[in-house]
């Protein structure tokens, strides 16, 4: 049996803040989720509250009161948001305190480590797992060109900005293929795609920046090599413009991603929490230029819809499809079976 998670969201559940709680709602996900700790919407269904659909997996207002309340004892609690610059807030702090007292293992996606923290792991005696611990460079490997001889081609999902649905898209995406009987893994690059049970990839963001495009090519290989794909799927990171963090090159240049989704946010004028700077983001038509210009092609764009209803968000699929000839996808609506009809067509035709 797999072992039984509660994810703490803490008022963040209905924010972009809170995707690694939604990814592991949406499935798949390593642990049993028994509940959801996010005291804003206590007493209703998470499925309810992130997409209308009900799951069955309640939100409760602590963990004292989850503890109370589930049939099952769970084992673990997952931190189930990401924070600007990976700092831990109070009330977070507080409910991580309480599980570790109740002797719940801790995994931690933040770039606070929880195992440094003197009162959280005195207190963790069921240990923790903080998923971006920065390994040693003798434990990394450097990028070797080995990559060259993969025969599995690869295609990125890589976004106009952080906080886009580029996880999800990959892995909706992933589904759909193997649904016509083409075998795709994906690499994963965040917490949240290791927590999915993502077999191979690695912690973009923690690792020392020398070796990220040798650990995006060791993982590539392992794939290749334990797998065999017909196609592997890159969950891209940040944005190759995005001035706090600029990523995405590696998964071209040392990647060799044939081809590339982008995921593009229509209601975002500004890269995320920058709106009050003069950090505007890029025209699409620039970033797909770019991309080519780095070696690849976008080959189709895919929507984050947030903030749009759906006559609104359809009607700029529309029109982005008309002004780029390319074919524009809504993944959460619409489902991505155009998505995976163009990466056959593109590697398979």
């Amino acid at each position: 049996m797999r072992e039984c998670a509660l994810i703490l969201a803490n008022g963040l559940f209905d924010s972009v803040f809170a995707k690694t709680t939604h990814g592991l709602l949406r499935g798949p996900s390593r642990y049993t989720i028994l509940g959801v700790i996010d005291p804003n919407h206590a007493g209703q269904d998470a499925g309810r509250i992130l997409d209308g659909q009900h799951r069955d997996i309640p939100v409760f207002h602590s963990i004292a009161e989850a503890l109370r309340l589930t049939s099952v004892r769970p084992t673990h609690c997952v931190v189930g948001v990401a924070t600007v610059g990976g700092a831990l807030p109070d009330a977070l702090r507080t409910e991580l305190l309480a599980a570790a007292s109740a002797g719940l293992t801790l995994v931690n996606g933040l770039h606070y480590l929880l195992s440094d923290d003197p009162e959280i792991s005195e207190q963790a005696t069921a240990g923790i797992i903080d998923l971006r611990k920065p390994r040693r460079a003798s434990e990394l490997t450097f990028w070797t060109g080995e990559i060259l001889s993969v025969r599995s081609p690869r295609v990125a999902v890589l976004g106009m900005d952080c906080a886009i649905g580029k996880r999800t898209t990959a892995m909706l995406l992933r589904t759909a293929l193997r649904a016509q009987g083409i075998s795709a893994e994906m690499i994963y690059t965040g917490q949240t795609g290791w927590l999915q049970g993502l077999r191979h990839g690695f912690i973009f963001d923690s690792t020392l920046n020398d070796f990220v495009s040798g650990e995006l090519e060791r993982a590539i290989l392992a794939c290749a090599s334990e797998m065999n794909p017909d196609v592997i799927l890159l969950e891209g990171q940040s944005g190759l413009r995005n001035p706090a963090g600029p990523a995405g090159s590696e998964f071209i240049c040392s990647a060799r991603a044939a081809g590339v989704i982008l995921q593009h946010a229509p209601t975002r004028s500004h890269f995320e929490d920058f709106e009050y700077l003069a950090c505007p983001l890029p025209p699409l038509s620039e970033e797909i230029e770019l991309i080519r210009l780095l070696g690849s092609q976008v080959w189709a764009i895919s929507l984050f819809t947030r903030g749009l209803d759906d006559t609104q968000s359809s009607q700029i699929a529309e029109e982005l499809e008309a002004c780029h000839g390319l074919p524009v996808v809504r993944p959460l609506e619409d489902g991505v079976g155009r998505l995976a009809a163009t990466v056959r067509e593109k590697l398979f035709s």
